[in-house]
């Protein structure tokens, strides 16, 4: 396995009551008693990256031996079935053209020792395995089985840093996010004190994250909100994510542990046939909702709405691009590397002049660009009256100029305010532009 770099690391387990627990790691030997419940924990002492193996040895009436143990920096990765998609699904995917090694045959070259990956299984784990087999170096069938965007956030990580990875992916498909929250973080959160919340609440919290406190890690990725999207939440929604961030950083102990997700992609949610009425517009909303979260100190999103091959389509298959866009944005704002831009062009302020809107935007990166080299699309501009128009857009001075022949005074725009939307406007190293709207 790898254990976390820079920080205290727990090590802790169960035996008979006031039974005398050793443990050796990495020059250090510390000792304890199990309580009057069996349980024991010590707490070593932060310990830089290494690459080299490591024995870690338990010892109390009996002797357990961890083997092969790396330091270095390890994530956990929760949420829905394009978390828990694999490299499985990843290997029979529409093949993109690229010179380089193609993503699509990782799994033929993926032999790196320094990234290990732990698969979580919602009934294992509630009986951990004391040899902690479930650790693997991220290969063979263990990869097959294993979340396609932590391998490729892993990857792309490694690359950058030079020292081990670990993954710990815990996520099932269809999931809402109601049960990766648990039941107490619910009742002490201010917005839904006194409510009863729908969803299951705690239901794969307590079988598939409790179990992994407190083992220490750097931060969390986080994939989900197709469900809930389908629910039309917005501000429930953002209310939800807030409250699962801060109840998992406080079961960690740390208020400051980095949590990167992905904003969902574009997909037909107007056409479900279930109870509720969504329209076009249901998917941008939702989209605001997860933006909103960013608020929270601390998060990072990435957009996908160019990573679609058909939005009918709910599982896109560009996961090795979401694993190396979460990357990006790990690398500049958790690991202090400013120099990569990690996010594509993002919303700061407009103006008006006459009957055109001035746009201008954050991240920028070496430029704005229309990435196709045609017209930017998906713009649409509203007056006094409040209707939305299809609105042509121009690139001048890395600026944003809207505008309509059939509106003469603009009060509004907005950016990929439909679920189909796949705009063409990015920076220079190739991200897009975050969805928006003015009012």
């Amino acid at each position: 396995m790898v254990l976390q770099q820079n920080k205290p690391l727990t090590i802790w387990g169960k035996a008979s009551v006031g039974e005398r627990v050793n443990v050796q790691f990495a020059g250090q030997d510390k000792t304890t008693f199990a309580d009057e419940n069996g349980k024991w924990a010590v707490v070593l002492k932060p310990l830089k990256a290494s690459s080299t193996s490591a024995e870690l040895i338990i010892t109390g009436k009996n002797i357990i031996k961890l083997q092969n143990i790396l330091v270095g920096e390890v994530w956990l990765c929760s949420g829905q079935s394009n978390m828990e998609y694999t490299m499985r699904k990843n290997s029979k995917v529409r093949r993109p053209n690229i010179a380089i090694e193609n993503p699509v045959d990782e799994l033929e070259f993926a032999k790196n020792p320094l990234i290990r990956i732990f698969l979580v299984n919602r009934k294992e784990l509630i009986k951990p395995d004391s040899l902690h087999r479930g650790w693997s170096i991220a290969k063979d069938s263990a990869l097959r089985s294993f979340s396609a965007a932590a391998y490729f956030f892993a990857k792309e990580l490694h690359k950058n840093l030079n020292v081990p990875i670990g993954m710990i992916s815990s996520a099932i498909p269809g999931s809402r996010i109601e049960p990766w929250i648990s039941e107490e973080a619910f009742a002490e959160t201010e917005y839904f004190k006194g409510q009863k919340v729908e969803g299951e609440p705690a239901k794969f919290f307590e079988p598939m994250i409790r179990p992994l406190i407190p083992f220490a890690m750097k931060g969390f990725l986080w994939y989900q909100g197709e469900t809930n999207c389908f629910l039309t939440e917005t501000t429930e929604y953002t209310q939800k994510l807030t409250t699962l961030i801060s109840s998992w950083r406080k079961s960690w102990g740390d208020e400051k542990m980095p949590f990167n997700y992905v904003q969902i992609a574009p997909h037909t949610y107007s056409e479900s046939k279930g109870k509720l009425v969504l329209t076009r517009e249901t998917l941008p909303a939702f989209r605001e909702a997860q933006t909103n979260v960013l608020k929270v100190p601390h998060t990072g999103m990435i957009i996908t709405t160019d990573l679609v091959d058909s939005i009918k389509d709910i599982h896109p298959s560009y996961k090795w691009e979401i694993g190396r866009r979460l990357a990006l944005v790990a690398l500049h704002n958790d690991y202090g590397m400013k120099n990569i831009v990690a996010s594509g062009p993002i919303f700061k302020k407009m103006k008006i002049k006459d009957t055109v809107i001035r746009l201008d935007f954050d991240e920028i990166g070496s430029g704005l660009i229309s990435k196709d080299g045609k017209a930017l699309t998906n713009f649409q501009l509203a007056g006094e009256d409040g209707n939305f128009v299809d609105a042509e857009a121009i690139i001048k001075d890395n600026k944003i100029l809207v505008s309509s022949s059939s509106i003469s005074k603009p009060v509004a725009v907005r950016f990929a305010w439909d679920e189909a939307a796949q705009p063409n406007l990015f920076n220079q190293e190739g991200l897009p532009a975050r969805p928006f709207r003015t009012k």
